[in-house]
C-alpha cells in the first residue's frame, strides 16, 4: 500500500475501474460528457457515503473545502458544483450503478466465500426492510395515503453476511411477491421470516430441490407420520416431527412431506415453531440457521445508521435509486478491504475507523495496528449477529 496516498486514494484502487467503464460504454452514460463523469459521480457518491454526510449541500461544501487535494483524492480535476451532482443523480441511467453494484456483489462474496461458519453449504436470508418517504417530496412513491415509502428486498448470503441479491420496489408491494424473483439455487437453504409464509410458494421451492426454513405461522391442520414422542429438550428441541397437512386448502398447496421442529429459547423464555423441507441436518442446526437470519436484519440497520440510506439527497426516483446503489457498492468496498488487508474486524469497525481517516495518508493496514481485535464471543456486534429476533 502507497504511503503517500490519502486513504480514499487507497480505497479507490479495490475498485474494479475497467468494469466500470465497460458498463458505462454499453450505457454510453458519459455521452456529450466533458468534466464530471460517471466514474467522478460514482466516487463523490462513494465519498459522501464513507464519510456519512447527511445531504449533497453537505457534500459538496465538504469537498469545496478540501478541493485541492481533489485530484490525488483521486476525484478528478476541477470543483464539484452542487447542481452537476443534483443533476447527474437526477438524469444519469441508474442502471449504470446497479449493475456495478451487483459486480462489487461478487467480487466481495469471491473474496468471503472462505469465511468460516460452523456448517458446511450454502445459506440464504431473505426479508425487507422499508424506508419511510415524505409523499410531498417523493411523489412517485405513494405508500399510504399521507406517506410514501419504497421497500429493499435482499437475499443475504449469510456465510460470507453480503448480499447477493436485492430489489427495490414500492412499499406497498408484498414480500410474498418477491419470493417470485429469487433465482433458487438446488440444494441451498433459504431460511424466511413468518411474513413469507406461503404453502403454494414454498412447495415450488421444494420442486427446486431448494431447501426452506421458515417459522410457522397461524395454527396448522397435519398428521405426524414420524417423531410423535415428545424430546427431552436437549439443545432446546422439545419436537422434531414428519408431518402431512390436512386442511382442505393447505394440502393441496403443500402435498408433500413437512419437518416441524419446536425449540425453546431459554435466553427468551419463548417457544418457536419451524417448518422446513430439510430432513438431513440436525434439528438444532435448523434453529442455528434460523437465528442467523438476524444477520439480514443487522445488514439492513448497519446500511441504514452507517451508510446513509435515510435520508435521501434527491427527490426523483432515479436519483434515490444512484445513492442506494453507492450505499451498496460501499458496503462491499469495506468488506475487500478488510478481506484484502488481512485486517481481521467487522465490517462496522472497519468503516468507522476509514470514515474518520479519509485524508490522512497511512497506510490502511496501519491504521487498525493500534486497535485491539475483540474475540468474536464478545464482540458486541457479532453477539447481536446470534441473536434471535422474531
Amino acid at each position: 500500500m502507497n504511503s503517500g496516498k490519502y486513504v480514499f486514494a487507497q480505497l479507490i484502487e479495490f475498485l474494479p475501474q475497467k468494469t466500470f467503464q465497460r458498463i458505462v460504454e454499453r450505457y454510453k452514460g458519459d455521452k456529450y460528457v466533458k468534466f464530471f463523469s460517471c466514474w467522478n459521480q460514482l466516487l463523490v457518491m462513494m465519498y459522501g457515503q464513507i464519510a456519512g454526510c447527511m445531504s449533497l449541500r453537505e457534500l459538496v461544501d465538504i469537498l469545496a473545502a478540501h478541493s485541492p487535494k481533489a485530484y490525488h483524492l483521486g476525484l478528478g480535476k476541477g470543483e464539484i458544483k452542487l447542481s452537476n451532482l443534483a443533476k447527474a443523480n437526477g438524469t444519469r441511467n441508474c442502471q449504470i450503478f446497479e449493475e456495478f453494484a451487483y459486480n462489487m456483489i461478487d467480487i466481495a462474496r469471491r473474496k468471503r466465500i472462505d469465511t468460516l461458519f460452523k456448517l458446511h453449504g450454502r445459506f440464504y436470508a431473505v426479508d425487507s426492510t422499508t424506508i419511510d418517504l415524505c409523499l410531498r417530496d417523493f411523489w412517485w412513491a405513494p405508500f399510504r395515503k399521507t406517506k410514501g415509502g419504497i421497500k429493499i428486498h435482499t437475499v443475504y448470503d449469510v456465510v460470507t453476511q453480503i448480499p447477493s441479491y436485492f430489489n427495490i420496489t414500492a412499499a406497498k408491494v408484498h414480500d410474498m411477491n418477491f419470493m417470485d424473483q429469487i433465482k433458487y439455487r438446488p440444494y441451498a437453504y433459504y431460511i424466511f421470516d413468518k411474513g413469507y409464509f406461503d404453502l403454494a410458494r414454498l412447495y415450488k421451492i421444494n420442486i427446486m430441490e431448494s431447501l426452506f426454513i421458515i417459522r410457522q405461522r397461524g395454527h396448522l391442520q397435519y398428521k405426524i407420520v414420524d417423531g410423535e414422542e415428545v424430546l427431552d429438550g436437549t439443545e432446546g428441541i422439545f419436537r422434531d416431527q414428519s408431518i402431512k397437512l390436512t386442511g382442505y386448502q393447505t394440502k393441496k398447496k403443500y402435498p408433500g412431506t413437512l419437518r416441524r421442529i419446536v425449540y425453546y429459547a431459554e435466553d427468551l423464555e419463548r417457544t418457536f415453531t419451524f417448518i422446513t423441507n430439510s430432513f438431513d441436518i440436525k434439528a438444532e442446526d435448523i434453529a442455528l440457521l434460523y437465528k442467523n437470519r438476524w444477520q439480514v436484519e443487522l445488514f439492513f440497520k448497519w446500511i441504514k445508521q452507517h451508510l446513509l440510506i435515510k435520508s435521501f439527497w434527491g427527490n426523483t426516483e432515479n436519483a434515490v435509486r444512484i445513492q442506494i446503489y453507492a450505499a451498496i457498492c460501499a458496503y462491499c468496498l469495506v468488506a475487500i478491504v478488510e478481506h484484502d488487508c488481512h485486517l481481521n474486524r467487522s465490517t462496522f469497525e472497519v468503516l468507522r475507523v476509514i470514515s474518520a481517516s479519509l485524508l490522512d495518508k497511512t497506510p490502511i493496514p496501519e491504521l487498525f495496528e493500534r486497535i485491539p481485535v475483540y474475540d468474536e464471543e464478545i464482540c458486541k456486534e457479532e453477539v447481536v449477529q446470534l441473536s434471535f429476533n422474531f
